[in-house]
């Protein structure tokens, strides 16, 4: 554009006139041109949109109740902030650089207490690196493994991050989908009925399929993939030679007597598995941002070179806190005292309440195995409200969502965030919600239902 008219300027003006304007409008060209050179790398194409930042900030606007984002609105438990009261006071060189791959007595907890969960023998220096949270972790990961034109498989719903970090990393996204059985019986959905086709699954592994990611207990909807589901990506991964990047921060939150399987505890995936945890879900600290993840040190060792040059190193204190959190829980593990069993009790008491509430106003909740999300049904909604205002090129849980923000003080999450393109208008009639909140939430939520239901009747 530039260009074209700068020569229309120079074709009006005379030929005297011409040669002394000539300079000077290729100088100035020269500048413009320069100005409008690209500022961001391509890598950021497509992925500057950020849903969370767009509903939270609807949500301050509109003094509603946030049952969207995923963290708890109460304190950690009573040993887990003494253990941080007591990093920050007990020695001063807490406060200083420790060693750049983790604390030396958070690794060997993490390696003591998870080399028993997973049936190895795990080396606090070569398996285990401390990140910035699971969040850093996954980065951390995907930089390290993942380059131009790799494949990596998403199972999706997935949590959002996954897609952005692929593409970053150079990496193609290939997406499966958990897909809700039809046949189910009963009145409410459960999360075990959302299952991957085998067939379709193993389509998506080629010759170019570098890794999978695997994210259970799941979010936004809650599955706790059984021993069988994760033999099956086992079996996959090992016959092409794929690895599995295990996202396990929820592992400690399952209900109605799921369990939790690691993906590396089972024959031959150890080899191959990062195992992703965070310290922010296990004890209820979501802002201590302290991440880890287990591996064989021939993955280790890369993810390592990307936190050298890049971090370097977590805060310190923190990292202390976490050890000695686990040491308490070391101690009580496996009994009815331990935080990791009262925790999901209190949990999935919560998780019924809020359940029951929204069923009150014609929402159909999922109930999850685990997590701290669920996802509920909106399509009664879709079919009696269908022109809610917004864009109709826009998924509809996100025009349902800011339709609930605005008008019945609820904040929840549209579902089709977790979607690729592709499948967002065929999966917009759900919305996520978290259930793990305070009791005061909880009794917020339900006077802003309690008015919602009254203005239903007829």
């Amino acid at each position: 554009m530039f260009r074209n008219v700068a020569a229309i300027s120079l074709q009006l003006m005379g030929p005297l006139q011409r040669k002394k304007a000539g300079t000077s409008v290729t100088r100035c060209l020269h500048q413009t041109l320069t100005m409008a050179k690209r500022v961001q790398a391509r890598r950021l194409d497509g992925i500057d949109h950020n849903p969370w930042v767009e509903f939270v900030k609807m949500a301050s606007e509109c003094d509603a109740v946030n049952l969207g984002q995923g963290f708890p609105d109460f304190p950690p438990p009573d040993f887990a902030v003494e253990a941080f009261q007591h990093a920050l006071s007990s020695d001063f060189m807490l406060n200083q650089y420790t060693r750049a791959f983790g604390y030396p007595p958070l690794t060997k907890i993490l390696a003591s207490f998870f080399g028993k969960l997973l049936g190895q023998e795990i080396d606090p220096l070569k398996n285990v690196l401390v990140t910035v949270g699971a969040y850093g972790a996954l980065f951390t990961a995907f930089q390290a493994l993942v380059e131009e034109g790799d494949e990596v498989i998403i199972i999706e719903p997935f949590f959002d991050c996954y897609e952005p970090m692929t593409l970053m990393a150079g990496g193609h996204p290939v997406f499966v989908t958990l897909k809700p059985d039809p046949t189910r019986d009963g009145e409410l959905d459960s999360s075990s009925n959302w299952q991957l086709d085998p067939t379709e699954l193993a389509s998506k592994f080629t010759s170019h399929t570098k890794a999978l990611i695997l994210n259970t207990p799941n979010n936004p909807v809650g599955k706790v993939f059984s021993k069988a589901e994760l033999e099956l990506v086992a079996s996959l991964c090992q016959q092409h030679d794929v690895i599995c990047i295990a996202d396990e921060v929820y592992q400690w939150l399952v209900y109605d007597g799921y369990q939790h399987v690691s993906i590396a505890s089972l024959p031959g995936m150890w080899e191959r598995t990062l195992t992703i945890g965070s310290a922010g879900k296990t004890f209820s600290a979501t802002g201590w941002k302290v991440g880890w993840v287990l591996g064989p040190d021939s993955l280790v060792k890369h993810l390592r070179t990307v936190h050298q040059n890049s971090i370097y190193h977590c805060p310190t204190q923190g990292q202390a806190a976490v050890a000695q959190s686990f040491e308490h829980e070391q101690l009580h593990f496996g009994q009815p005292s331990s935080y990791f069993a009262r925790f999901p009790q209190a949990m999935q008491r919560t998780r019924d309440h809020m359940i029951r509430s929204l069923q009150s106003v014609g929402l159909k909740p999922v109930v999850p195995q685990g997590s701290y999300f669920f996802v509920a049904d909106i399509s009664d909604f879709k079919s009696k409200m269908p022109d809610l205002p917004g864009d109709v090129d826009e998924p509809y849980d996100r025009r349902f969502v800011k339709w609930m923000i605005k008008t019945k003080g609820l904040v929840a999450i549209p579902v089709s965030t977790f979607y690729s393109v592709p499948h967002r208008k065929i999966f917009d009639h759900y919305i996520r919600f978290c259930f793990v909140k305070d009791e005061s939430t909880l009794q917020a939520m339900d006077e802003k239902l309690q008015k919602w239901k009254k203005e239903l009747r007829p």
